[in-house]
């Protein structure tokens, strides 16, 4: 089906770009009942949308006309969620609309400002951003939407999910009310119906999306790996399925970086993108993707709507999308404009219960498997190198010439041999990955796995190996170890799962147990880590009777065999042979208790002379003597008189304080001097008094001084400046200094 008219112009841009089929979504916007109308648009990731509205704002935007007029403000706004996808979308526009003459610009966050503003200030037609940009223009007047005939909001269901509801809101209140809105978004969530109610007059809905239909175009697969495995796991899948462009998704920006690196020292050509890079460096890993400059990309989720990247063919999942969304947008990467794309999830045996469950909420089917294995891999070099394309080309003169010269001095099976070798020295090395298996298909058989009682201390088992290798957990029994909770730590600990476990053995004060032989080198590089933890996991031997310490050393012993002295005991008759029981009815009755009241009375206890109890004491003089204290010695002549005894002081004169030195040293203890012997102290002597007063001794400044009312000592402060400080109008203020002027200062 060739696509309907839309507009001269854009009919031929369209056939320029080699577009000959509209997909579902750019035919259901052109039909006569959308025209002219606002439209609520959800639709499947790389169904053109982008083309979509461009077609669908086209008869709005020129009417009958093929080229627009002058420019100005402009006269469609798309607005979307993140700077790629602006950038995308003015780059499908430019063109989309080149043969109409139109003036696209760019306002997106990272870019400069400036040249923006001088952009949107010459005057343009359509104006692409991202919401922030787009607000900060239009409240700083450089963004007039006077003239606004179409707003589109693409990904919309992102921009809410980012946090940009106020801004659209902001952005299109300042919008005329008679435009036409265009809302494309992959789901109608509540929140989009509610912008559209809002926002939108009587639109017209399009679901060009299959309820509960997977992406035809998208192969899913699921592929079981370590824990410890996936940076691995992510060089063989990319070996394996060798496509034109690879996008691998990671969920922080340390694990892009951390990944971008291993990659790259691997010798694969890739970029990294995330959203701690400036909008320069975005910029050019892209343009290199789109070069073919590099053929792999690392990136978080900021990469996961709306790119369109040339001959991308490949989605790896190295870390799990958070919900189902999140799996659909990255997966939608590939699968573009009718081409084939794969989607590989990369699954930790820990984690693939949740694997399920997203793969089944997101209602897409995966087929399970285990890593692709280096010889895999090799075999598939082998069928590509013999497919390329540059051995069934036809050769030029030159290069038959050069293979001429390099056949006289060379055989044909060394250059062949040479050839082989270039071409695996330009591809990275495929590595060895585990693989458990499907849930233990094609995997020998075990013992059941079953908790069984396996000594009197609780030492349990959980199944048996018949070559395996021990390990020992340092904890035991003493903290409480119990296979509940030991079995997924050693599953975590050493990135096994529970098919990989036998014999589990707990004692007082360790645990051992069994790792499958082919298991046991990975286990034990594995545990390494646990060295410097509380809990550290050790090779071990095969438990003995030690372990089990001196009450178990029975478990050892030889079988004695038969007693004879308990053979010669006469057997218990069975049960069938002794005796049966008189029935309760033929048995003799109990004898009947005799009344309470004819029961003997006890006998009554004879009384007991009770004695008080006497604390024994001990007489006064029978106590021991005090030990002599001694006597404390003091600072005074041994014939003087104790000074605070009042039969010490004849005269009966109060006592007073000893005093201690004058002297700035230690404090020396005084003679006792009594009242009134002391020498009297010499009176305090007074300042002389100031002669003279500043009232009358000092005269009034007179002159330059007074004028500038400076202070005037022997008078009231007259003027505007503060005492002391001249006020001046050329310079700092400074303190007044009067001048000295003969005897006026002086008093």
């Amino acid at each position: 089906m060739a696509f309907p008219p839309v507009n001269p112009a854009i009919d031929r841009a369209l056939a320029d770009q080699g577009y000959l089929e509209p997909t579902p979504v750019q035919l259901a916007v052109l039909e006569a009942e959308a025209e002219g109308r606002d439209l609520l648009v959800s639709a499947q990731t790389g169904s053109g949308k982008t083309v979509a509205f461009g077609m669908a704002m086209a008869p709005t935007l020129l009417g009958e006309a093929e080229r627009f007029g002058e420019y100005g403000a402009p006269l469609a706004l798309i607005i979307a969620p993140t700077r790629e996808l602006a950038l995308q979308v003015s780059r499908e526009l430019t063109w989309l609309y080149a043969k109409t003459g139109a003036i696209v610009v760019s306002c997106v966050g990272g870019m400069d400002a400036r040249s923006e503003q001088r952009t949107l200030n010459r005057g343009c037609h359509i104006v692409v951003g991202t919401p922030g940009r787009l607000r900060d223009h239009l409240e700083r007047g450089h963004l007039d939407l006077s003239s606004l005939k179409v707003a589109v909001l693409d990904e919309a269901d992102e921009m809410l999910d980012l946090g940009f509801r106020g801004d659209l809101e902001f952005i299109l209140e300042a919008t005329p009310a008679e435009r036409r809105t265009l809302l494309f978004s992959a789901t109608i969530a509540k929140d989009i119906a509610t912008l559209a109610r809002t926002f939108q007059r009587d639109a017209v809905r399009i679901d060009t999306t299959t309820r509960n239909a997977p992406h035809g175009d998208i192969e899913y697969r699921a592929i079981r790996i370590a824990p410890n495995e996936i940076e691995h796991a992510v060089v063989n899948v990319l070996r394996h399925f060798d496509a034109g462009g690879a996008l691998v998704f990671c969920a922080t920006r340390d694990a892009v970086r951390h990944l971008h690196s291993s990659l790259r020292e691997r010798g694969f050509e890739v970029v990294g993108l995330s959203g701690e890079m400036g909008q320069r460096e975005r910029n050019d890993a892209l343009q290199s993707l789109r070069d073919r400059r590099a053929r792999v990309c690392v990136a978080t989720d900021v990469a996961a709507r709306g790119l369109d990247l040339p001959d991308l063919g490949l989605v790896i999942h190295a870390d799990l999308p958070v919900n189902k969304a999140a799996l659909l947008h990255r997966s939608g990467r590939t699968g573009r404009a009718g081409k084939k794309g794969v989607s590989v999830l990369l699954v930790p045996y820990t984690r693939r219960r949740k694997a399920e469950m997203l793969i089944g909420s997101a209602g897409v089917e995966a087929v399970w498997s285990g890593p692709p294995s280096a010889e895999e891999i090799r075999a598939g070099d082998t069928v590509r190198m013999l497919n390329d394309p540059t051995l069934t080309e036809t050769p030029s003169e030159e290069d038959l010439t050069l293979a001429r010269t390099l056949m006289e001095g060379k055989s044909a099976e060394e250059i062949a041999t040479a050839l082989v070798r270039m071409y695996r020295a330009r591809l990275p090395e495929p590595e060895d990955l585990y693989d458990g298996g499907d849930r233990g298909a094609g995997r020998p058989e075990r013992a059941p796995r079953a908790f069984d009682d396996g000594g009197e201390r609780g030492a349990r088992d959980h199944g048996e190996f018949a070559d395996a290798s021990w390990f020992r957990l340092s904890i035991g029994r003493s903290k409480n170890a119990d296979p509940k909770w030991i079995l997924p730590l050693i599953c975590r600990l050493g990135h096994v799962t529970k098919k990989d476990i036998g014999q589990i053995r707990i004692f007082d004060n360790e645990t051992k147990f069994q790792i499958s032989e082919e298991m046991s080198p990975r286990f034990a590089e594995a545990v390494k880590a646990t060295a410097a933890d509380d809990i550290k996991v050790t090779p071990s031997t095969m438990p003995t009777s030690k372990d089990f310490g001196p009450k178990k050393k029975f478990a050892d012993r030889p079988d004695r065999g038969p007693r004879p002295e308990r053979a010669e005991r006469p057997a218990r008759p069975e049960w069938k042979d002794r005796p049966e029981k008189p029935a309760f009815a033929e048995r003799a009755p109990r004898p009947d208790k005799p009344a309470y009241a004819d029961r003997a009375p006890r006998a009554e206890a004879p009384a007991r002379e009770s004695t008080p109890y006497v604390k024994p004491r001990v007489a006064r003089e029978d106590r021991p003597a005090a030990p002599a204290r001694p006597k404390r010695e003091y600072d005074r002549p041994r014939d003087a008189a104790v000074p605070y005894r009042p039969e010490a002081q004849p005269d009966r004169a109060p006592f007073k304080k000893p005093r201690a030195s004058d002297s700035k040293g230690p404090r020396e203890s005084a003679p006792y001097v009594p009242a009134g012997a002391a020498p009297e102290r010499p009176a305090f002597k007074k300042k002389r008094p100031f002669e003279g007063g500043p009232r009358t001794d000092f005269k009034k400044p007179e002159g330059a001084s007074a004028a500038r009312g400076a202070f005037q000592p022997g008078g009231d402060f007259k003027g505007k400046a503060k005492p002391g400080i001249e006020k001046s109008f050329k310079g700092p203020k400074k303190p007044f200094k009067p001048k000295n002027k003969g005897n006026d200062w002086k008093p």
